[in-house]
């Protein structure tokens, strides 16, 4: 009996395809605003030489998961596959900016100042060695995601459902879907106006006028509103509109200045880079660990990819975005069940892959970058991190729901942290009094080694939740042991600026990045993990016999209160 042939389109890829596809445009964006705004990166350096690379990262790895999704499906007889969505990553957007690229730059660009180069030049010089040593950390990243990927099966099999999927509601409801509210807030009518379609047909499934997807309609009523806010201004005299600064670039048509990568000279930067390998391992470890994540929310809506194909397909399109000058790696991204409940199949990943490579290479992004304003695109992701929440909680046991919420925990911390760290710079520490003051730096910096490599302490900490929900005590010994020693290598709870890692002598170097409290903290941290190891262990041989485990909901339902 013939099989049934994979429906591989289906109208549901319209709306898939335009969320993806703003997805990664909106993730552009990101990239190249904050370069120019917070560090005066040239945004016409940006699209001549590190968007189409960017772009062409995003390209190979949809590519290849559109043909992932033709390769499940015949192995597996299904016909309604959704292909696994490829983007940027967001937090390591932020991430590469903050902490590689636009450090490299300033660096750069002061020095070339020191020595006399006249400044349009040392500009421009600046930032080709941020734009070379952003290659190579984006190359580095790859191989690391490659090496890792050999282990991905091993991690989904030792780490619980909930473990994975409570990091992922973390990162989705507490850094994707929230952090884009302030942002939002600085354009709240055309933010909330593109917010609110996105809520009726993305979330409440309702359908637009004429079939128009709810991703493109968002965007396009965000459009209308700015653009007559605009008018109005103008024409009335009322000041509806935020001041946006202006740039003075122009979209760039299909740039050739990036083909300057193929002569390879970017990996004389190699050396340069070396610093910067404290922030770059732990954005290639959380990428892996999100791409496990990834692997295992699409499993729980019936697309079950083999987690070292999916791994492997990120870190060979991280790769290939930094042969060609990307410097954002790509990552399989969390809104699976999202493009599934939309409809979607594979058509929308080899749509976004034309459409964002295609931004890139033609240069139509500065268009896009130009006159769509950034708060119209901002609801498409606060989506995405209302919608992985919500699947991570149907997709986990019941009682594992408290694993969830405990995830959440760092990355709260995470998110406190991203903002006591921009308003510290203007508190006025020489008039605070001693005590006052001694008190808000401490509370901060205990607050910092919460966040630190909170994706990680995420994971640990609902994996060892739902073990004891379980009542598999030593299992939860064997996290949190682990988590201790990962404290010791600033892999969880770092003290240090970007989360960056450390060795353990370090922390006995009084003279580096340490000073006495923070070494003491993370040795706090370090054996408090340990003590509940220990305990947890203890627990574990001591009531074996009156405390039985458990494997289902009836079960821990029926459990004597």
């Amino acid at each position: 009996m013939k099989k049934n042939s994979y429906i591989w389109a289906a109208p549901g890829d319209v709306n898939a395809f335009f969320g993806l596809m703003l997805d990664n445009i909106a993730g552009l964006v990101l990239t190249v605003g904050m370069l120019a705004s917070i560090f005066q990166f040239p945004v016409d350096f940006s699209l001549r030489y590190m968007v189409p690379g960017t772009a062409i990262g995003v390209m190979i790895g949809d590519l290849m998961f559109f043909w992932l999704a033709f390769r499940y499906a015949k192995q597996t007889g299904k016909t309604n596959v959704t292909a696994m969505p490829l983007g940027l990553d967001t937090p390591s957007t932020i991430g590469m900016v903050l902490f590689v690229i636009g450090p490299a730059f300033v660096v750069a660009k002061e020095k070339l100042l020191a020595e006399g180069v006249a400044e349009t030049v040392a500009v421009q010089m600046a930032a080709m060695d941020a734009w070379h040593i952003g290659i190579c950390a984006i190359f580095i990243t790859g191989l690391i995601k490659l090496l890792m990927s050999f282990g991905s099966n091993w991690v989904r099999t030792v780490f619980p459902r909930a473990g994975l999927l409570g990091s992922l509601a973390a990162i989705a409801l507490v850094l994707i879907a929230f952090m884009q509210l302030p942002r939002l807030a600085l354009n709240p009518i055309v933010g909330f106006a593109s917010l609110v379609i996105v809520l009726v047909t993305l979330v409440a499934r309702g359908k637009l006028p004429f079939r128009i997807p709810g991703a493109l309609g968002a965007v396009t009523i965000g459009c209308i509103v700015w653009y007559l806010m605009v008018g109005t201004d103008a024409a009335v005299g009322t000041h509806l509109a935020p001041n946006l600064p202006n740039d003075g670039t122009h979209p760039v048509w299909f740039p050739t200045e990036w083909l300057t990568v193929f002569s390879f000279s970017w990996f004389s930067s190699m050396e340069a880079t070396v610093q910067y390998l404290p922030y770059i391992i732990p954005f290639a470890i959380a990428t892996v660990i999100g791409g496990i994540d990834c692997a295992e929310s699409a499993a729980s809506v019936g697309d079950d990819f083999d987690t070292r194909n999916v791994i492997s397909i990120e870190a060979l399109a991280t790769i290939g975005a930094s042969i060609c000058g990307g410097v954002i790696q790509t990552t399989p991204y969390i809104g699976h069940p999202a493009y599934k409940a939309m409809g979607g199949r594979a058509a929308y990943t080899l749509a976004t892959a034309l459409f964002v490579g295609g931004a890139g290479l033609i240069g139509y992004f500065g268009l896009l970058h130009k006159f769509i304003p950034e708060a119209a695109l901002l609801p498409i992701l606060i989506f995405i991190g209302i919608e992985i929440t919500a699947q991570s909680f149907h997709a986990t046991p019941r009682r594992h729901y408290a694993a969830l919420a405990i995830a959440c925990l760092p990355a709260l911390a995470k998110l406190i942290m991203i903002y006591v760290g921009q308003f510290a710079v203007w508190l006025n520490w020489d008039t605070m009094p001693a005590a006052a003051r001694a008190e808000l730096q401490s509370l901060i910096l205990h607050m910092n080694v919460l966040a630190g490599g909170f994706i990680l302490t995420s994971l640990i900490w609902a994996s060892a939740m739902a073990k004891i929900i379980d009542r598999r005590f030593i299992h939860a010994s064997v996290y949190m042991a682990v988590g201790g020693l990962l404290v010791l290598f600033g892999v969880m709870h770092s003290p240090l600026e970007g989360d960056k890692m450390f060795l353990p002598w370090n922390l006995l170097d009084q003279t580096g990045a340490f000073d006495a409290e923070s070494t003491r903290v993370v040795l706090q941290f370090a054996v408090a993990y340990l003590v509940m190891s220990v305990l947890l262990f203890i627990l574990g041989v001591t009531m074996a016999k009156s405390t039985p485990p458990i494997s289902t909901d009836e079960e821990f339902e029926n459990l004597e209160q």
